[in-house]
């Protein structure tokens, strides 16, 4: 199954140490990290020289980057937009030395208590300005749908392909996050499956909004799979643990769960596996 589709991953979860990073990605024979963070630092927070020294260290290794995993659209729809505008200027430029033109991006966290609806001008107003620059540096935002954010649900999701879906912006699908904000990810799947450029390889349960390897939370994720499968889809399967604590979590969750596997590498390892069985 998705024969065609290549194996990424969300390194920074197996060691905030790139040299261990890639050491595990070789053992498993994945080409591909989706670049997050790298010997602890944001890849946002990245110079232009850190990036060309990472990239070069990454070239020799054989490695190439699927995507930025950045920060982009992952702050409060009420904080100031032009310093956050600034940094996503400069993942522009990072991904671009990275020789991806794929960046993860999501549409800004609403207040607490409060309906998304009531922000949706100002959403679409930021995020005309991002898939703006996006056109005219030839880079590609993908959005992720994440809880809290406003394209939390399929149907906010929709909203905003609708509006902004095309060469520029397309969509990531994430099994786990739309179990957490309970979703069901058939529906989300129906809903969206003409937007979907790229997918994150993590589950969760609905019980409890604890993520699981794939296959084993209420995410569908084998069923959803199949029907990409059978669409033809050729993009990436970018693993997304989360399945222990690791550098930097703190700062991706508002409230992250405590996790049961002590070692990133064992939680990387595990997430393969599940995904693997799922594709024979």
């Amino acid at each position: 199954m998705l024969k065609n589709a290549q194996i990424t991953g969300f390194a920074d979860e197996i060691h905030s140490d790139i040299k261990i990073q890639v050491r595990l990605l070789k053992e498993l024979g994945i080409d591909f990290l989706e670049l997050r963070s790298a010997n602890g630092k944001s890849i946002a927070s990245y110079t232009k020289e850190e990036a060309k020294a990472l990239k070069e260290y990454l070239s020799e290794q054989k490695i190439q980057v699927s995507a930025l995993g950045s920060p982009i659209g992952k702050i409060s729809i009420t904080e100031e937009f032009e310093p956050h505008f600034k940094v996503y200027q400069n993942v522009v430029e990072i991904a671009k030395i990275m020789e991806t033109p794929n960046i993860r991006m999501f549409s800004f966290y609403i207040p607490n208590q409060e309906e998304p609806e009531k922000y949706q001008d100002i959403v679409f107003d930021r995020m005309e300005h991002l898939v703006s620059y996006a056109r005219k540096e030839s880079v590609i935002l993908l959005h992720e749908n994440e809880k809290d954010i406003y394209g939390d649900t399929a149907f906010r999701c929709k909203q905003l392909f609708d509006r902004f879906y095309g060469e520029h912006f397309k969509g990531t699908f994430d099994f786990a996050n739309f179990v957490q904000c309970g979703q069901d990810t058939s529906e989300a799947y129906e809903l969206l499956k003409s937007y979907i450029a790229y997918i994150h390889i993590k589950d969760a349960l609905f019980a409890t909004g604890q993520v699981t390897p794939a296959g084993e939370g209420d995410g569908m994720v084998r069923e959803i799979l199949e029907k990409l499968d059978k669409m033809g889809y050729e993009g990436f399967l970018s693993l997304e643990p989360h399945l222990a604590d690791f550098s930097g979590l703190k700062n991706l969750e508002k409230n992250p769960l405590t996790k049961n596997i002590s070692s990133g590498e064992a939680a990387f390892t595990i997430a393969y596996e599940a995904l693997k069985k799922i594709l024979i």
